[in-house]
């Protein structure tokens, strides 16, 4: 005997009640709405007169009723009755037999008993089938009440189209913790003989776009043992005790299967600061937060089973979780250096077609700043651009279009601009680059355009040269003083009245330039060498009584501070502008002509700017 699956069985019978339900219902519509011959009522003293006369081909009897056939006709078209049927007839001799053919057939309750059963039946069937189906839908959501509370991780590792190390290009110092678990996996014996022990768990650090989640599907395909991935917002639901009920499951899986890795992505969903919860301990997040701590390091050893997690806040978890024997080493994922930049982007461009002007150093260097998404967003729209123009491959110039669309977004050249406007944004934009031209320590100008791009009216674009790890006090200065360099531009073309909003961004981003020097750099001239830290991670019930770690006092003496730096940018900002007029309005024209001039164009315009003695840093 051959037993079947369970599964199997479930499926067949739910076909053969599917079929026996369709065939049952369309035997019943036939019978329902097939048209039935309807034969005339004649009195039986009628018919005996009529087939004495000839007038009757034949009597077919059947019980007590009778079907006519009037001559001429080809079947039966009139009907009547008579106690005994035709043998009455025959036997009163009554009716003719030479002239109208007489035939008694039995009753047949075939029919009738048929359809006496079907009635019993059909009802029966289709309760039966109501049933099975409402017994079926409870039996699933038991299942699923049931499987409430199982981990929802998902298995990798074996897929087609693996992920290794090879195909990640920077970050070679994490590259390095991560290989390091792997090579444990594959030989454990080699560190054990040493009394060296692997880390229970790897925490990777770094801005959203370095590469976390990559690493760790690296880890999955480099690894030949199970790797269960989960996010954290996976283990919280709306009910208390399911989150932790959940990591229950999902260690006693990695257990089952050990030596096996667990990759929790976005781990500060579970993983905040304890007691800043609204529920106190019984809080469904700290619950499940206390279930992760004992299942990494708790009563029980010996497990052989990873954890990596990832996170761009790790300001925000609990300590109980960075401790060492839960996530002994912590692996920041930093943006990549100009050398890594080029690295990553041959790894994007491997499979697209570029022509000989495609130039990726010179990219390199001008993506500072960029993280490995923003490289794949950029190569990945210098395809679409190219695709666009129905070109067979890529071109520099699509390159630099799709950079500087991810970068300052794209142009607008539909926006209608009046003449006033275009003017006016010129020498906006002419004022931002002379001042960054001029002051000595500001980044070069890269662009400069009047076309609107992304929210902005115009763009004057700066490029640092090179990477940098550290900004001081004087390159802090000289972009506050750029920052200023357009609404000062208005000010001394339209006077002090004729400031428009379109330096609202700029006085923004210095102002919030001008704070953090003071509070988190202590660049202050009062405040010098002192930080006033503000910590927005969320924690809100435990700070109500000190919204912010300084005194009224102090915060008066920020913004003191604040507003001095950008006054002296102002002030330095007109110096530049003032001493530079000519040169202003060569650019400005300049603008108006071309809309937008490279870095050559710029720079040849702006070659006369000077640096006057006012705009000096003493």
């Amino acid at each position: 005997m051959v037993k079947l699956p369970k599964g199997n069985i479930s499926n067949s019978l739910r076909l053969g009640l599917f079929w026996a339900i369709l065939v049952v219902s369309t035997l019943a519509v036939l019978a329902i709405t097939l048209p039935q011959e309807q034969l005339k009522d004649v009195p039986i003293s009628e018919v005996i007169q009529q087939s004495n006369e000839g007038k009757i081909t034949k009597i077919q009897g059947s019980g007590n009723e009778l079907q006519i056939t009037p001559k001429g006709q080809e079947k039966a078209t009139q009907k009547s009755y008579i106690a005994g049927g035709v043998g009455t007839l025959i036997k009163d001799n009554k009716i003719d037999t030479t002239k109208t053919q007489v035939i008694d057939t039995a009753a047949s309750e075939t029919g009738s008993a048929i359809w006496n059963i079907a009635s019993i039946i059909i009802p029966v069937v289709l309760i039966a089938a109501f049933f099975m189906f409402m017994m079926r839908q409870a039996q699933g959501q038991n299942n699923q009440a049931m499987g409430f509370g199982k981990s929802k991780a998902k298995l990798y590792g074996l897929d087609k189209e693996r992920v290794t190390f090879t195909d990640i290009a920077g970050n070679d110092s994490a590259k390095q913790d991560l290989e390091e678990v792997v090579d444990f996996l594959k030989h454990p014996k080699k560190y054990e003989t040493l009394g060296a022990k692997i880390p229970k768990g790897v925490l990777l650090v770094g801005n959203p776009g370095t590469g976390k989640t990559m690493l760790a599907r690296a880890v999955a395909g480099e690894a030949n043992v199970p790797f269960f991935s989960i996010s954290g917002s996976e283990f919280v639901e709306m009910f208390v005790g399911v989150g932790a009920s959940r990591v229950r499951d999902l260690f006693a899986k990695a257990k089952k299967n050990a030596p096996a890795i667990i990759f929790i992505d976005e781990i500060d969903a579970v993983g905040r600061k304890r007691g800043s919860g609204m529920g106190g301990g019984h809080d469904e997040r700290e619950q499940t937060l206390n279930q992760i701590l004992v299942e990494m390091d708790g009563f029980e050893t010996g497990t052989n089973v990873i954890v990596l997690a990832a996170t761009n806040r790790a300001d925000v978890l609990d300590p109980a979780l960075l401790r060492p024997g839960r996530f002994d080493r912590r692996t920041n994922i930093t943006l990549p250096e100009r050398k890594d930049r080029e690295a990553i982007l041959k790894v994007h461009f491997k499979n697209k077609p570029t022509d000989d002007t495609v130039n990726l150093d010179k990219l390199a260097a001008k993506t500072a700043g960029s993280s490995g998404a923003d490289l794949a967003n950029i190569a990945n729209e210098a395809a679409i651009i190219a695709a666009r123009r129905n070109a067979k491959r890529i071109t520099n110039k699509d390159l630099t279009e799709a950079f500087e669309k991810v970068a300052i977004g794209p142009e607008r050249k539909t926006k209608v601009m009046s003449e006033q406007e275009k003017e006016m944004t010129a020498y906006h934009e002419a004022g931002h680059a002379i001042v960054g031209h001029v002051l000595p320590d500001s980044d070069p100008v890269h662009k400069v355009t009047i076309i609107p791009r992304g929210g902005t009216g115009g763009v004057t674009w700066f490029l640092p040269p090179e990477d940098k790890s550290y900004t001081n006090v004087y390159e802090f200065k000289d972009i506050l003083a750029r920052a200023m360099g357009g609404r000062i531009a208005e000010k001394i073309i339209y006077g002090a009245d004729g400031i428009t909003t379109g330096a609202g961004s700029d006085l923004r981003k210095a102002t919030e330039i001008a704070r953090d020097m003071i509070i988190e750099q202590g660049m202050g001239t009062e405040l010098r060498d002192q930080v006033f830290h503000e910590d927005n991670g969320g924690m809100v019930f435990d700070r109500m009584t000190h919204e912010r770690p300084y005194s009224d006092a102090t915060a008066q003496q920020i913004d003191g501070e604040v507003e001095a730096l950008i006054k002296e940018a102002g002030k330095r900002a007109e110096a530049v502008l003032t001493a530079n007029r000519d040169v202003l309005e060569r650019l400005k024209d300049a603008l108006l002509k071309e809309e937008t001039l490279e870095e050559d164009q710029a720079h040849k315009v702006m070659e006369s700017a000077k640096l006057p003695a006012e705009a000096m840093l003493h």
